[in-house]
């Protein structure tokens, strides 16, 4: 008979080992297309967009919010809030892309609620735990520095929130 030992989990990142968005002050320039958030005054690059893997997501820090950018199967790009409305814990970049019907959705790795990524609107319920609306913050994100423009599904103007 083998012994065998439980392994302990990897803790989730702290802020401080989450990736910072790339400013242009930035060390490490970025090459070919950039993956570009909007924070509401000016787009912010963040990372190359050969450094996301289609339907895994990617945790950063944009200014003091935690950003969830996850890169969809047909290119397609995804930014929200990092945070689950329902456990209040910032794991959505662990979430599993996919879809429902022809709706583009994230879920969430705790409890499973689907996320519409063209609205943020939770699809199974209105309301988290505390009353406030289960809807998650979507970031305008784009593609920049590449032939095909390519946009998100969240959209790609300033005034989406």
């Amino acid at each position: 008979m083998t012994t065998q030992t439980l392994q302990e989990m990897p803790e989730a990142p702290t802020m401080s080992q989450l990736p910072v968005a790339q400013s242009a002050q930035s060390a490490r320039p970025l090459t070919g297309a950039t993956v570009e958030i909007h924070d509401g005054e000016r787009w912010t690059p963040v990372c190359d967009r050969a450094d996301l893997i289609p339907g895994r997501g990617v945790a950063l820090l944009l200014g003091g919010a935690q950003v969830a950018v996850y890169l969809g199967a047909r290119g397609e790009l995804y930014a929200v809030d990092n945070r689950d409305p329902f456990s209040g814990a910032y794991v959505l970049s662990r979430g599993l892309l996919g879809s429902r019907g022809d709706v583009p959705v994230l879920v969430s790795p705790m409890y499973k609620q689907a996320f519409d990524l063209r609205t943020g609107s939770c699809l199974d319920e209105d309301l988290a735990p505390d009353g406030s609306p289960a809807v998650l913050r979507l970031w305008p994100v784009r593609l920049a520095g590449s032939a095909s423009g390519a946009a998100s599904g969240a959209g790609d103007g300033a005034g989406a929130a």
